[in-house]
């Protein structure tokens, strides 16, 4: 999956002593470590309320941020004590800010008065579906980090999993893209049926896909380079879009601003258009993006 052996390690830990126990029960999953002083104020409180709630299926599971360092960066702890509720392999409420014993039991109620605990928990089924869930989250974190090969890996592994799962086909691709496998990633798209092609979860991907076929080699992107130094639109257009291609999304981005800085109308607003086809490809919610999109809106409206 792309995952050294520690990582893996620790997966299959996270896996076996709380997304399989959450299946049934609610976990509370507690982030400590041992030279954290709330961290050891806390623990007999979360003790004591897991034992007395214990009848209703709820569990306490500690992880050592200190020791399981790779779970802490998936859940993005940054402080610690950090608690969350976990049913069905997913957080439905942090539980950080409560550290009385009267305020857990108070949160604890509410939440179990929301949840099926006396449904199935869905056997097989459902302990798979949350693992999927938890390796598009993984994959897409690592895409985001910018490591697209390990990222391709983790992809590649639920797609197996689950080959009709558009999240993680679209994530393939897209991660394909990132690593530099466009062949790969042109190939992984054809293969789809025609339907998983056409459905809006995949026009991320197909944007990445279109903006690939750009993709130079660095003699040739130097050669856009020098044309679009001297000054000519449509030359400067064909260099941002390379660029993006060729991983240099800053270069892309600061280029098509500064044509729209000049004339935003040229070619009937051609570069605001390549700009915003590279935010679909990187994706809305991507930081970058939203940084980018502040920057253009200061051209346009500022």
């Amino acid at each position: 999956m792309g995952l050294n052996l520690e990582e893996q390690k620790a997966v299959d830990a996270f896996r076996k002593d709380v997304v399989e126990p959450s299946m049934t029960k609610l976990v509370i999953l507690d982030f400590w470590a041992e030279w954290c002083g709330p961290c050891k104020a806390l623990t007999p409180v979360l003790e004591k309320v897991a034992a007395e709630y214990a009848d209703k299926n709820v569990v306490l599971v500690k992880v050592n941020v200190d020791e399981q360092q790779f779970i802490a960066s998936q859940f993005q702890v940054q402080s610690i004590p950090t608690v969350y509720a976990m049913f069905r392999g997913q957080p439905v409420a942090d539980l950080t800010p409560m550290r009385s014993e009267s305020q857990l039991k108070d949160a604890l109620d509410q939440i179990l008065k929301q949840l099926p605990m006396d449904e199935a928990a869905g056997g097989e089924t459902g302990q798979q579906q949350a693992d999927i869930d938890q390796f598009i989250a993984m994959g897409e974190q690592v895409l985001a980090d910018g490591d697209g090969e390990r990222a391709a890996g983790i992809f590649v592994q639920v797609v197996e999993m689950a080959p009709d799962n558009k999240a993680a086909q679209a994530g393939l691709i897209r991660a394909l893209l990132a690593s530099g496998r466009e062949e790969e990633a042109q190939a992984a798209f054809a293969s789809l049926p025609q339907e998983m092609q056409d459905d809006p979860a995949f026009e991320q991907a197909k944007s990445a896909l279109k903006l690939a076929a750009d993709r130079p080699d660095d003699s040739e992107l130097a050669d856009l380079r020098a044309k679009a130094d001297g000054g000519d639109p449509q030359a400067r257009l064909d260099y941002a879009g390379a660029a993006f291609a060729a991983g240099q999304r800053e270069e892309a981005a600061d280029t098509l601003l500064s044509m729209i800085e000049a004339d935003p109308a040229w070619n009937e607003g051609a570069a605001k258009a390549k700009l915003l086809q590279i935010f679909e490809a990187v994706g809305l919610e991507d930081p970058w993006v939203s940084a980018t999109r502040r920057r253009l809106s200061l051209i346009l409206f500022g």
